[in-house]
């Protein structure tokens, strides 16, 4: 069997298993959302780490219901995993990343954003450094106008993966708590000002 042949056999599999499991810890979990008063009436940004990735969909889910969203996700093999994983929750996806194909996604995520749909972006993603923020956000917001909401969660129990985001999965019977109430707005910044400042704000709940 070849690498193609076993690639999207793991692709045709992973996605709803992973899915499943998802959805089976969370029920499973207490939870608490600190959110903030009120949100941007327009499309908006949400902005979280590469290693906070996994149970970001039910806090979107939480504060805006069914508004549209596309993620933006690596053209890597694990992009298109978690790709498939996120669209069983009914996001889209727009594939590529500052390493490849980065200004023809940068442009299809503005005219996404303009058409009206939020768009979630991990700064650090999908390569690391861990917790660094590109300049991809800081484009993304100041050419459109969309403010930054951060996302971030904790898990009273889990697993921290030995990867490079040292990516976090809580455990079953944890508590979770999601943090959604920064709004990060980066009008009128120079690029550095603005990614110290995003960065600086998306730190404050993080996992460490």
């Amino acid at each position: 069997m070849s690498k193609e042949q076993k690639r999207k056999i793991i692709a045709a599999v992973i996605p709803p298993i992973a899915n499943l499991l998802i959805r089976a810890i969370y029920l499973t979990c207490k939870t608490e959302f600190k959110l903030a008063s009120s949100y941007p009436s327009g499309p908006f940004i949400v902005a979280f780490w590469h290693g906070e990735l996994l149970f970001q969909p039910f806090l979107y889910k939480k504060i805006r219901g069914r508004h549209k969203i596309s993620v933006m996700i690596s053209e890597h093999f694990d992009g298109e995993i978690i790709a498939k994983i996120i669209s069983f929750f009914g996001f889209s996806s727009i594939r590529g990343s500052s390493s490849k194909g980065g200004a023809r996604v940068l442009i299809e995520a503005i005219k996404t954003a303009k058409g009206g749909e939020d768009i979630a972006i991990t700064p650090d993603g999908p390569r690391g450094p861990r917790h660094s923020v590109a300049d991809g956000i800081v484009a993304l917001s100041q050419k459109t106008g969309a403010k930054i909401v951060v996302f971030n969660y904790q898990a009273s129990k889990s697993w921290q993966l030995k990867s490079w985001d040292r990516f976090v999965v809580p455990k079953p019977f944890s508590k979770i708590s999601f943090f959604a109430d920064k709004i990060v707005d980066i009008s009128g910044l120079e690029p550095e000002k603005a990614k110290e400042l995003i960065r600086e704000q998306m730190l404050k709940d993080a996992t460490k």
